[in-house]
């Protein structure tokens, strides 16, 4: 399975609404995430730019994306961003294969 990692912002209402009632949001997103047969491997929030994060583990990226957009359309977020990572060893293949890529800058005279 891909590992994911999601920063994201809630919206001052959400705050407000936190502040008022507060309450402990890594079951809900753990239940998001093992609907579509994955796992929640922390959830963290976070003084700076983002407010939280999330590291996920899902079967696909197609899985990974209804979870975001279902947790995005919900309302409760400003803002939302999820990143695919990757092992070292998809790494380490992924740079064996760019070996054999003939990249051409743009506007470059081609040989």
């Amino acid at each position: 399975m891909t590992m994911y990692l999601t920063r994201f912002n809630y919206t001052p209402e959400t705050w407000a609404r936190m502040i008022e009632h507060p309450e402990d949001r890594r079951d809900a997103a753990r239940t998001y995430i093992e609907s579509v047969g994955g796992k929640l491997h922390g959830f963290w929030y976070a003084f700076g730019e983002r407010d939280g994060l999330t590291l996920w583990e899902a079967p696909d990226n197609k899985a990974m994306a209804a979870v975001a957009l279902a947790i995005g359309s919900g309302g409760a977020l400003s803002r939302c961003e999820t990143t695919v990572l990757l092992t070292i060893e998809e790494t380490m293949a992924a740079l064996d294969t760019a070996k054999s890529i003939r990249y051409r800058p743009p506007a470059a005279a081609s040989s």
